[in-house]
C-alpha cells in the first residue's frame, strides 16, 4: 500500500467551487523544486489549471525557491505541466469549453515519493450557495455539541 503524505491543500477551492470529480496527476518539477517541497513550501491558492496544445499546465502555484539552491532555482510562479492521460486531458477540456466549469487544484501530496496533486472539476458557488454552506457547518457543529452535551449525562 503506497504511504500517502499531505503537503498542502486549497481549502478555498473547496469555498468559492462545487468540485464534481477529482484527478490524480503527477506534476514535472526539476530537482530544487522537489526539494523545496519536501520542506511544506508550496501554496495552491489561486492557481488554476488551463489546456494548451494537449497538455495540462497548472498555473499561479507557489513553490517558494529552495533556500540552500543556486543559480538552479526557478521562479517561484511558473507554469507547471501536470502529467495526465489523454483521455482525461480531452474529456476535462470538452467540459471546460462547453459547460462552464474549470479545472482547480485541491490537494498535493506524496504518494509512494512522488508528488501528486489532485485536481477537481469545479463549478463556480454564488454567494448565496457560500452562505448556505456556512450555515449547514454551523448547525452540523451545534448539532454535534448538544449530542456530545447529551451522551455525557
Amino acid at each position: 500500500m503506497d504511504d500517502i503524505k499531505l503537503i498542502d491543500s486549497n481549502k478555498k477551492a473547496y469555498h468559492d467551487y462545487f468540485i464534481e470529480e477529482t484527478y490524480e496527476a503527477g506534476i514535472v518539477l526539476v530537482g530544487s523544486e522537489v526539494k523545496s517541497v519536501r520542506g511544506n513550501h508550496i501554496s495552491l491558492r489561486d492557481s488554476f489549471v488551463i489546456f494548451k496544445g494537449g497538455q495540462a499546465l497548472l498555473v499561479n502555484c507557489h513553490i517558494a525557491p529552495y533556500e540552500k539552491g543556486s543559480y538552479f532555482n526557478t521562479e517561484a510562479r511558473r507554469t507547471r505541466t501536470l502529467l495526465l492521460n489523454k483521455c482525461e486531458i480531452d474529456k476535462l477540456r470538452g467540459k471546460v469549453e462547453t459547460k462552464g466549469y474549470t479545472v482547480v487544484p485541491t490537494k498535493a501530496y506524496f504518494k509512494g515519493g512522488r508528488l501528486k496533486i489532485e485536481i477537481g472539476l469545479a463549478k463556480g458557488k454564488e454567494n448565496r450557495d457560500k452562505r448556505r454552506d456556512i450555515a449547514d457547518r454551523d448547525a452540523k457543529r451545534d448539532m454535534d455539541r448538544i449530542i456530545k452535551q447529551y451522551n455525557r449525562r
